[in-house]
């Protein structure tokens, strides 16, 4: 009887352990399913169903003309009212200095261009207006304490949203003040000028609309974040991205709603911040995060086209272009250390380059050469759009480095700007004097 009841007993203990290596496994296997729901990044999406608009066939250029150098407008940050940071033109290097207009503040953003002026505006809240041809001063206006965004010029007024709580508005040819607001809190989103209207965005999460002329206000919306980068525009909507993790478009006119959606491409399911720029194009809103992610959502109605991981923040505002000979493209950097051009279909990678250092500005493309500044190094590279490969190389820049008028670029330092133009136009001014 005895050793009966032993081997009952013994047979009880296994079932009790094979249970609890059941419960175990169980425990484990949830555990796992926790991990990759939760803790894990959401892997990357791909929508090939979401609307792309091709570009159009380039039209058959007009009979040239040359135009004059003071028509010339880069009025906003980022070139156009969709911010795609893209000049079409021949200029191309190399390139020799022509100017230097030298510093000791930190210019974190780049200036804008009209009437053969630089406008810009220096960390420590100082505007100026600088000479294209020579470099020299115009004028200087303190507009706040703090600054990081660009002006934006509109009809001989320039506007300046500021760190310091307000926006300001500058007679651009003498610098005087024509009107200034006070906000509810900083600002450092590039102002945009459109139809008699500013718009921007702001710290506590209010975009503004204003009247142009006197700041009256239009409308206003609350955001659920901060709303720290510049605003994008296209086809009647204003396109932002803010510190909740959201992406909004709203109606320029009355500042209603046209979508709002969100990303969840952390752990836990949550969302990383925009402090990047947008820019709109081929039917696209595309914009970085914090997350580590590059985003394209359908402009019309927020649903999500793709997403492309990199290996860390991206803080940069893309550049996004049609160059001729390539496939429409994103160009933008990340604090991967790495510079990526991306099918603006597709999200694929067409080329990447390691620049062996933190990208946290924006890009921009002039003629077929893409220009960045890598902050750890405190320099600038240009590549060909085309494969990457380096054609320019300059030991300074930070932020963001490159505008242009077609004749030459403009390009911003930490502290200082400096001015290129092709070294074939010093050598035909050679030839000339020969000539003569």
């Amino acid at each position: 009887m005895r050793s009966v009841f032993k081997r009952i007993m013994g047979r009880g203990k296994r079932r009790r352990y094979v249970a609890l290596a059941l419960a175990l496994l169980a425990a484990a296997v949830a555990a796992a399913g926790s991990y990759l729901a939760f803790l894990k990044p959401a892997d990357d999406v791909f929508d090939p169903k979401v609307e792309f608009r091709e570009p159009a066939p380039a039209p058959a250029p007009p009979p040239k003309r040359k135009k004059r150098a003071k028509d010339f407008v880069w009025p906003v940050y980022g070139y156009t009212a969709a911010r795609t940071r893209y000049l079409p033109t021949r200029l191309s290097p190399p390139f020799r200095r022509i100017w230097t207009k030298g510093g000791s503040k930190l210019l974190e953003f780049q200036p804008v261009m009209a009437r053969r002026t630089l406008f810009y505006v220096r960390n420590d809240g100082v505007a100026v207006a600088l000479s294209a041809k020579s470099g020299r001063i115009r004028w200087t206006r303190q507009v706040g304490r703090l600054n990081a965004s660009s002006p934006a010029w509109w009809r001989d007024r320039l506007f300046i949203a500021t760190l310091s709580g307000r926006i300001v508005a500058l007679d651009a040819r003498t610098g005087r003040v024509r009107w200034a607001n006070d906000l509810g809190s900083r600002s450092e989103s590039s102002p945009l000028v459109l139809g008699k209207r500013v718009y921007f965005g702001s710290e506590d999460g209010t975009v503004y609309a204003l009247r142009a002329r006197d700041g009256r206000k239009v409308w206003t919306y609350r955001a659920r974040g901060a709303v720290k980068a510049a605003l994008a525009y296209s086809n009647g909507l204003l396109y932002f991205g803010d510190y909740a993790g959201q992406v909004t478009a709203l109606r320029a006119r009355d500042g209603k709603v046209a979508w709002t959606t969100a990303t969840a491409g952390r752990a836990f399911r949550r969302a990383g911040r925009f402090y990047s720029t947008p820019a709109v194009a081929f039917g696209r809103v595309y914009l970085g995060n914090t997350d580590g992610r590059v985003y394209s959502f359908s402009a019309s109605s927020g649903q999500l086209a793709w997403s492309r991981s990199t290996g860390g923040y991206v803080y940069a505002a893309p550049a996004v272009a049609d160059v001729p000979g390539t496939r429409p493209s994103v160009y933008i950097g990340s604090y991967d250390r790495r510079f990526y051009a991306l099918d603006a279909r597709s999200g694929a990678i067409r080329w990447s380059y390691a620049a062996g250092g933190r990208i946290s500005g924006a890009a921009t493309v002039v003629g077929r050469v893409v220009y960045f500044s890598n902050l750890d190094a405190t320099s600038t590279t240009g590549l060909d759009v085309r494969g990457g490969e380096v054609v320019f190389t300059l030991d300074r820049g930070a932020f963001n480095p490159v505008i242009s008028d077609g004749r030459r670029i403009y390009l911003t330092g930490y502290s200082s700007l400096y001015a290129f133009e092709p070294k074939r136009h010093k050598e035909r001014r050679s030839r000339r004097g020969k000539r003569r």
